[in-house]
């Protein structure tokens, strides 16, 4: 009996197993079978616990069921559990795949292939978005960093294309924002004139500048940007010691090859400063992605501008209207500039001006000289006016040329003539030092002599052969170190003149009866009554008799490097408000060296 009973055991099992999955079909009534196991079938349950079971030969298949299917599901863990664990399992993965992908597209772009770079770069920013990493794992500063070089590599791609290039106005957007609008203001009125006589000048250098940026692709725009630095004047010397056109300092000179010794300084040299500006501005555009940013970094250095632009909070696309309040003021100030500058040579009559004819482009020949000759006196042997020389050849020092090789520009025609003048010359030795003359006044000291042109008292006793540097007396003539002319020294006065007398005054162009009617305390009708004008119409080289009103000065002061409009005022003992309105400025507006302006010493 118990024999037949372990027989059909399996069978019922089965029957067991397809009750139950018919229990759950729409319109079953049982959900338990009519069979029960008897008392020995129980017995028999319970000693097979204890070993593996006996398989029967007929059936393998049927048992599975009951078996094995319901352990295995048993051991798989719940799906909430699988989902929490998978952002951080995958993010790593899926970040490497990410650096893959970049690598590729920057291989793609060495190889020349800027479409499959950027179809790489798209594919590797879609890994980024797919990488779930939680706030506090390690992988969100990777994350962000390859998200940026993924962006600058954007960028680079885009800006290198010859389309963007040949639209210049998506290379530097030219906006008319309030910053830019209050730039054209300042050209129209207080810049004005140095705006005009810069565009003037810029006939000059633009031709070649412009020949410069065409081999390298860049926007022709990029041709004005000396207005901004130096009014293109190629000996301009900022307060930072910037110099030339370009107004480079010296250590980015050197570092893209300017010359700068005893004899020559190439930060001066248009053609040469041209081709290093071109060279630094191309690199600051591959780093940054973008003209505008390219440009601040070109005025305060793209360690400055990427040390700002770490502190955003935007990671993406940074550009320079994102960092502008951020900036140091002047450099906040220079793309604007130069924005309302493009906007007004493209367009004067827009803005108001009636721009003059600029110059005729500079043309020359080299020779090569190799023994040091006086500018002057080479001038004279070739027929030439004697500044000529030192016209075509800004960046020698002391208008000379050096002992070494030297390739000096000469007018069109006249090289082989110089090759031949320069064997009749004698050889030149430039000064060790320029120098200025100051005469000694009573209660003058060397230290307070040296302090007021910043020099040194060493320098001054090494310079005049002083042996006791107490030992000097009213009227002496000592030797000052330095270039120009002294900043206590102004180029033209009115002081001999006493109160009430009048004096001839010479109109320089800018001037106009209002300014001068200021500048001697009188006023513009008195000016017009004593000279019978007709209109208050002035023109450069008009003799004025005008009555000067002031015990002393008034005095032309010739900017320095370095100056401030804060320093000029206290060097002559006026209140900085009577010396900007003496010179029609205000407390920001920006002055240069060899620039004149109006005092009236109160010491």
């Amino acid at each position: 009996m118990n024999r037949t009973a372990y027989r059909l055991l399996p069978c019922l099992l089965l029957a067991l197993a397809l009750l139950g999955s018919c229990s759950h079909k729409k319109g079953a009534v049982k959900t338990e079978p009519d069979w029960k196991p008897t008392q020995a079938q129980k017995t028999e349950d319970a000693a097979r616990k204890d070993k593996p079971p006996l398989m029967p030969a007929a059936a393998p298949q049927a048992q599975a069921p009951a078996v094995d299917v319901q352990p295995k599901m048993a051991e798989e863990p719940a799906p909430q559990d699988k989902e929490s664990e998978e952002p951080e399992k995958n993010a790593s993965a899926l970040l490497e795949d990410a650096l893959s992908a970049f690598q590729d597209a920057q291989n793609a772009w060495e190889k020349g292939e800027p479409d499959a770079a950027l179809s790489l770069l798209d594919e590797t920013y879609g890994l980024i978005l797919k990488a779930k990493v939680p706030a506090d794992s390690p992988l969100v500063q990777d994350k962000n960093d390859l998200r940026r070089l993924v962006a600058q590599k954007i960028q680079q791609i885009y800006a290198s294309k010859p389309a963007a290039v040949g639209d210049n106005h998506r290379t530097i957007p030219l906006v008319e924002n309030k910053y830019v609008l209050q730039e054209i203001q300042s050209f129209q009125t207080r810049e004005r004139k140095a705006f005009e006589d810069a565009y003037r000048m810029s006939g000059l250098f633009r031709p070649m500048i412009l020949e410069e940026l065409r081999k390298e692709g860049m926007p022709e725009e990029l041709s004005w940007l000396p207005m901004i630095e130096s009014w293109f004047k190629v000996r301009a010397l900022s307060r930072a010691r910037a110099l030339g056109l370009w107004q480079f300092i010296h250590s980015t000179g050197a570092r893209f090859g300017l010359k700068q010794d005893r004899w020559v300084d190439e930060r001066m040299d248009p053609v040469k400063a041209s081709r290093a500006a071109v060279k630094y501005l191309n690199e600051l555009h591959s780093y940054f992605g973008d003209w505008t940013t390219a440009l601040a970094a070109y005025n305060c250095g793209e360690v400055r501008v990427q040390n700002v632009i770490r502190t955003q909070r935007i990671d993406y696309l940074d550009n320079f209207w994102d960092l502008y309040l951020q900036l140091p003021l002047e450099t906040a100030r220079f793309v604007p500039r130069l924005i309302a500058c493009l906007l007004i040579v493209n367009d004067p009559a827009k803005y108001g001006f009636n721009l003059p004819a600029p110059e005729p482009a500079l043309r020359f020949e080299t020779a090569t000289i190799r023994q040091a000759v006086k500018l002057s006196s080479l001038a004279q042997g070739l027929g030439l006016e004697p500044s000529t020389l030192a016209f075509y050849n800004p960046d020698l020092r002391f208008d000379g040329t050096p002992e070494y090789d030297y390739d000096i520009k000469v007018p069109t025609g006249y090289a082989e003539k110089t090759a031949a003048a320069v064997q009749s010359l004698p050889r030149w030795i430039p000064p060790e030092a320029t120098f200025f003359v100051h005469y000694v006044r009573s209660g003058d000291t060397v230290g307070s002599i040296a302090r007021k042109y910043r020099t040194t008292i060493a320098a001054i006793a090494r310079l005049n052969n002083m042996r006791r540097v107490g030992m000097i007396w009213p009227g002496q003539r000592l030797k000052i170190p330095g270039r120009g002319v002294p900043a206590a020294a102004p180029a033209e006065s009115a002081s001999q003149v006493k109160p009430g007398e009048k004096t001839t005054y010479v109109v320089r162009s800018g001037d106009s009866l209002d300014q001068l009617a200021g500048v001697f305390a009188t006023t513009a009708d008195e000016i017009k009554a004593d000279n019978k004008l007709p209109s208050g119409n002035l023109a450069a080289g008009q003799a004025l008799l005008i009555a000067n009103n002031r015990s002393k000065g008034p005095l032309r002061h010739t900017v320095n490097g370095g100056e401030t409009l804060y320093y000029i005022s206290k060097l002559y003992g006026m209140d900085l408000d009577e010396f900007l309105s003496l010179n029609k400025l205000s407390a920001d507006s920006i002055i240069y060296a060899g620039q004149e302006l109006w005092v009236t010493p109160k010491k």
